[in-house]
């Protein structure tokens, strides 16, 4: 049934951010109704895919909810988005909060049906300071909060956004943590509440944790940056036939790395003999590192480096991932049978309860609609009312 269980959750998100996080409520067993325009969320749209409106983004995103379609902008649709509203737990959405204001779906405007409601507004950059009204993209917040100078400081000759939604992910695990709080909360003390969890300061806290630097003391005592994440040798390193991931961090794993490749003696090297000295000279350690690595193939150092307990990894591709043994020992990423699309790959939720397991079973991510007229028999519209309301904008 999941930790959830019971939770009933209006979700008004669309792309990845908002989508990504219920799609974790789901998991933990929540019921999640997707409230979608006409045109519907537009991550249905990103190929590749099957079928129109079904890409796969969206496939993995928004398995175990509900679709119902309303256009917002119809007074009876709004009607039935507020009539959902007065039976939920939650209601998360990722649409500028001033436009659900201007919608009359803003938090005042659903409290006064529903008092004990926990209204979620992801946000772009909260909802005051001079950036409250800008658009934001994961794209744009990343750039905002310094990504791609920090990849440029990495050695990249030119700024580069991370190649996946650092923002929309990093934001939608806050929004998780934010419901499931709020939840204990009203427990507590019977009240709902709005809650903002703003991209802008999700991400920056994130970038900033690591690279404050010295600029963490006033007067600052040095430049800001964690220099062993900056170093552009930071890096798996070339093999006689592949690549490799290790990190040699503490004075054991020092200890262990130098005895493994038969030069104990280099630990006495200045630069190498300490940690304050190997951050310092992170650079040229990793350099060192580098070189070494280059006279084994890749198995030889895998075996090398377990027998001495030293943290290594292979470096994986996309499709090394589907077809890693530990994944296939937890029958992580596994095949469901979609209605429509048949055969998907999707994934179990990475997190464990010992008492209140996730749940697994969820249903596909659905079609547009699909469950439009359902949802509103369960409010107890009439049949007319429902073919009404389908007619000026929804679809079954």
């Amino acid at each position: 049934m999941g930790p959830l269980a019971g939770v009933r959750v209006l979700d008004l998100t669309a792309v990845i951010l908002g989508p990504f996080a219920t799609q974790i409520l789901a998991s933990m067993g929540a019921e999640i109704i997707k409230i979608e325009t006409p045109d519907g969320d537009n991550m249905r749209d990103v190929g590749p895919m099957r079928n129109p409106k079904m890409g796969h983004i969206f496939l993995q995103a928004n398995r175990g909810k509900k679709s119902i379609v309303l256009d917002l902008k119809d007074p009876a649709s709004k009607q039935a988005a507020v009539d959902i509203a007065k039976t939920v737990d939650v209601f998360i959405s990722n649409i500028r909060p001033q436009a659900l204001d201007r919608l009359g779906l803003g938090y005042e405007d659903l409290k006064k049906v529903n008092d004990k409601i926990i209204y979620v507004s992801c946000s772009g950059f909260g909802l005051d300071g001079p950036y409250a009204d800008k658009p934001a993209y994961d794209d744009l917040i990343q750039g905002a909060a310094g990504v791609p100078w920090l990849m440029q400081q990495y050695g990249i000759h030119e700024p580069r956004y991370a190649p996946t939604t650092l923002g929309d992910r990093v934001t939608g695990l806050h929004s998780v943590y934010a419901v499931t709080s709020a939840l204990y909360a009203r427990e507590k003390t019977g009240k709902g509440q709005h809650i903002i969890v703003p991209m802008f300061e999700s991400i920056t806290q994130f970038i900033l944790g690591d690279h404050l630097g010295g600029e963490s003391f006033i007067p600052p005592i040095g430049k800001s940056g964690y220099a062993r994440l900056l170093s552009p040798s930071r890096k798996p390193y070339a093999t006689q036939d592949g690549y490799i991931s290790i990190l040699i961090y503490n004075d054991k794993h020092w200890k262990s790395f130098f005895e493994a490749i038969g030069q104990p003696e280099r630990l006495k090297e200045e630069i190498f003999c300490t940690h304050v000295n190997r951050a310092n000279n992170i650079d040229q350690v990793y350099q060192e590192v580098e070189s070494i690595m280059r006279t084994k193939t890749t198995a030889q150092w895998h075996k090398l480096l377990d027998q001495f307990d030293l943290p290594n990894q292979s470096m994986n591709s996309i499709d090394d991932l589907i077809n890693d043994e530990h994944l296939k020992s937890k029958s992580f990423i596994y095949t469901e049978n979609h209605p429509s699309e048949g055969q998907i790959r999707v994934m179990k939720s990475p997190v464990s309860w010992s008492e209140t397991p996730a749940k697994e079973d969820l249903s596909p991510a659905p079609a547009l609609g699909q469950h439009t007229a359902e949802i509103l028999r369960g409010l107890g519209y009439a049949e007319d009312a429902i073919e009404t309301l389908i007619r000026t904008g929804t679809k079954k």
